[in-house]
């Protein structure tokens, strides 16, 4: 009858190391299974229930934005598309991890008449990670028009870093948030969006239906100086 080895672990791995008593055989890993019948029928009548959910939360609210990458999976499969170069704020705002400053720009893009072709130029404009926009592709249309979109009219964008008191007001600022707006632009002009609603800590749906009203423009606004005096200038002595 075999004697056991009383060693300790750690003595025996360092005289298996060495060579004076032999490794423990390997086992073979086991094949790996494929779900049953019953098992793959179960996660069907599952992704269909969560189907059937969210086509009930989206004709609840048309504006709703989805989840993640299986919850655009699933508004494809019931037929949702978004047109890329026609393509609204509310369209945009439902893919996730799109946020207010990316959707400003791709309106900014739409009505000076730029078009984009594929996911690649739609990664390059936004400068995403390359698995986010893959996740959106199943919704995407990349359609082609002759014309640009016709705009929805004339529309006097105001720009946060210039703005009166009335201006900001109009864009649905309470007092004590227009106050901390003044004094963050007096520290330095806002860039975009995402700068100003993380510098003002601003609710999302704020900022977001702030696209399209705004604009940024480089450097902030000098102080208003008196006109220059008529007539001739006066000579010094």
């Amino acid at each position: 009858m075999a004697q056991r080895h009383w060693l300790d672990p750690l003595a025996r791995q360092v005289l298996r190391a060495t060579g004076q008593i032999p490794a423990p055989a390997r086992q073979p890993n086991p094949p790996e299974q494929s779900p049953s019948p019953s098992a793959r029928h179960e996660a069907q009548a599952l992704e269909e229930v969560e189907r059937e959910l969210l086509a009930l939360k989206l004709q609840q609210n048309p504006g709703l934005r989805l989840d993640d990458a299986s919850a655009v999976q699933r508004a494809s499969a019931l037929g949702w598309r978004l047109d890329v170069n026609r393509a609204t704020a509310a369209d945009w705002l439902r893919l996730p991890g799109m946020d207010a400053s990316q959707v400003d720009l791709l309106l900014r893009l739409q009505a000076s008449g730029i078009q984009l072709s594929c996911g690649e130029d739609l990664q390059r404009v936004l400068e995403l990670p390359e698995s986010l926009v893959q996740s959106w592709l199943p919704l995407l249309e990349f359609r082609w028009y002759g014309e640009p979109a016709a705009p929805a009219g004339p529309v006097s964008r105001i720009d946060p870093n210039r703005a009166t008191e009335g201006e900001l007001k109009s864009l649905g600022l309470d007092s004590q948030r227009l106050r901390r707006l003044v004094l963050e632009r007096n520290r330095g002009p806002f860039r975009d969006l995402a700068d100003l609603q993380e510098r003002l800590q601003l609710p999302a749906a704020l900022v977001e239906s702030w696209i399209g009203r705004v604009q940024f423009r480089p450097g902030s606004a000098g102080p208003v100086l008196p006109p220059a005096p008529k007539g001739p200038a006066s000579k010094g002595p």
